[in-house]
């Protein structure tokens, strides 16, 4: 048993010296994911840490964040931005209720003009907090972000990337060889014409309009899901309300019984004064 295991490892040792690639596509499949992907931090994980833009020229275009809150309280969150004027972030300041998510919608305005070699140097910073539970996003106040004011507040920077849009199809041309049918075919040098040329381009643009309707799907679902942490933040303020009457009114209940034992009382003892002078 012994001799079989010994020969097994210097088999294994040989097949990796005479072929080391193997050892490192092993470490690269069990390595981590990488950090530029995702933030973990204590209290939010963000994903991802870069903020990329398919740019184009005089277009709004917008990318989401995911805010995961990995505790069991209440967390603030803050977007700020170095050019303010550029971006419109939506929500810019919110709530992440424990153990769920918030997806943040940042949109850069038209841009007249492209940078040069489509660098970017704007950047985001993502501020959050534990907050106390049942408080709402318009409760939020900057002093709650206040390091000075003895607040742990965890930050994060993310980066701004511009990404080329894909470029269209090399033109097809549209003659084809003598003799071929009138309807679209393949020629025998590969080459595209008639109504498949047609099929291609209108599935090149159904391709090129589909992160459009992804953004716009993810920003309807961030809607609905501020609506719902508000809905539900809405829910319990009342019943926290409801609580606080409840408690009132017993305890206005208990005075009015003592104010009538009180003068219960004082009747019985002018009763008796006024039964012992007769």
């Amino acid at each position: 048993m012994t001799t079989f295991s010994t020969t097994e490892k210097i088999e294994k040792k040989r097949k990796l010296n005479e072929n080391p690639s193997s050892l490192l596509s092993i470490q690269s499949i069990q390595s981590p994911q990488s950090h530029s992907e995702m933030s973990t931090g204590d209290l939010l994980s963000i994903e991802p840490l870069e903020l990329k833009f398919i740019f184009e020229l005089k277009k709004q275009i917008s990318c989401s964040l995911q805010l995961s809150n990995k505790t069991d309280s209440y967390v603030a969150f803050k977007v700020k931005t170095t050019n303010p004027k550029k971006y419109c972030v939506r929500p810019n300041t919110g709530i992440v209720l424990p153990r769920s998510t918030c997806d943040v919608i940042v949109t850069m305005q038209a841009q007249k003009e492209a940078p040069a070699d489509m660098q970017c140097k704007d950047k985001f910073l993502l501020q959050s907090v534990r907050v106390e539970d049942g408080i709402a996003a318009k409760d939020i106040t900057a002093e709650m972000f206040n390091k000075e004011a003895g607040h742990v507040v965890e930050e994060c920077k993310l980066r701004v990337l511009y990404v080329s849009p894909p470029q269209p199809p090399s033109p097809v041309p549209e003659g084809s060889e003598e003799g071929s049918s009138p309807r679209g075919s393949v020629s025998d040098n590969g080459n595209i014409s008639g109504a498949d040329s047609a099929a291609v381009t209108r599935a090149f643009a159904e391709r090129h309009d589909g992160p459009e309707k992804s953004v716009e799907a993810k920003a309807l679902i961030s809607r609905l899901t501020e609506e719902k942490n508000n809905a539900i933040q809405q829910n319990n303020k009342l019943r926290q309300e409801l609580d606080m009457l409840r408690r009132e009114s017993n305890k206005s209940r208990g005075g009015v019984s003592m104010v009538i034992v009180i003068l219960i009382g004082l009747l019985g003892i002018i009763m008796g004064y006024l039964m012992k002078k007769t």
